[in-house]
Formats: structure tokens, C-alpha cells, sequence
């Protein structure tokens, strides 16, 4: 890779996420990116004036190439492919957690640690909250999943009860 080559791996990765996060938070700006009306010109000129002052030179030769190929479009999957390929290549393993509260450092440093055991790898833990699972935690890595939702459980919960096991099947 070119960021290898300069140097600049941390930085690209760096600039990466920013580009990642904003294509993931910014539902008009993908609009924009699809619009096939909306010229390059035009999109070179948004991709400056949202990155331009944000990212290093390297990086930004690498968004005004996928502009001018007529790539925007898939700016959001090739900054999250990136990613991928930067974490391979460093021995880093992308978990996420999901839990119904904020998690406290100790708890984030134990899952971090036990992940880390498991997989021989430095951990990139991402903490998400999301209410609706009322409680427990559901763990992501490596392709697994570990899922300890108290949701789950009572969705499996609800599915037995369904199941009338003294009804004659006959």
C-alpha cells in the first residue's frame, strides 16, 4: 500500500475512520454520492470542503482518485474495507459489545482482556448501548458471537411456552 510506502499507516487509518464515520453518519451525503446528476467537479469540491483540512495528503489524493473514477458511491465500504485490511495486516482484532447500559472501564479492560486471550491478538473494542435488550451483553469477534442478552432469553423463553408439549401431536 501506498501508506506503507510513505510512512503514513497510522494517519491513512486515522483519516479512514473520520471517512468511515462520516459516510455512516451522514445519510445526504451518500444521497449526493449516489445522485448520478451531482458531477464530479461538484463532488470533489464536497469531499474537499469536508476532509480537506481533516486528513493528510495521502489520504486525500486517495478521495479525489475514487471521486474522479465515479466511485463515491462506495467511499462508506472501501474506507470500512481499508480498515479491515489495516487491522489484518497489524494482528488486530475488531470486537464489538453490546449492552443495555454505558460500560465502565473495568468491564470494557476484562472483555478486552478475555478477547484478547482467546484470539492471541490486540483487541479495537467498540462499545455500543442499544436499551431494547434490557439487559446482559452480546459480544462480537473473530466472526463469533456471544450472546448473553436477557432478550434472547426470554424470546427462547416465550418460543418454549408457545410449543405445547401436552397437546397430542396425533
Amino acid at each position: 500500500m501506498l501508506a506503507d510506502e510513505m510512512q503514513e499507516q497510522e494517519q491513512v487509518s486515522a483519516d479512514m475512520r473520520l471517512v468511515n464515520s462520516v459516510c455512516v453518519e451522514n445519510r445526504e451525503l451518500n444521497v449526493v454520492f449516489r445522485n448520478p446528476e451531482v458531477k464530479s467537479p461538484k463532488k470533489m469540491a464536497i469531499v474537499d470542503d469536508i476532509f480537506g483540512a481533516s486528513v493528510c495528503k495521502t489520504t486525500m489524493a486517495f478521495l479525489h482518485f475514487v471521486v474522479r473514477k465515479k466511485r463515491s458511491v462506495n467511499l462508506k465500504g472501501i474506507s470500512a474495507s481499508y480498515l479491515d485490511l489495516y487491522r489484518e495486516s497489524r494482528g488486530i482484532v475488531l470486537s464489538r459489545i453490546t449492552t443495555a447500559e454505558p460500560v465502565d472501564e473495568t468491564i470494557s479492560t476484562l472483555v478486552t482482556k478475555v478477547i484478547a486471550d482467546y484470539t492471541h491478538k490486540e483487541v479495537e473494542l467498540v462499545k455500543k448501548t442499544d436499551p431494547k435488550i434490557i439487559g446482559g451483553l452480546a459480544m462480537e469477534f473473530d466472526n463469533r458471537m456471544y450472546d448473553a442478552r436477557i432478550s434472547t432469553y426470554l424470546m427462547k423463553l416465550r418460543h418454549a411456552f408457545e410449543e405445547n408439549v401436552y397437546e397430542s401431536k396425533l
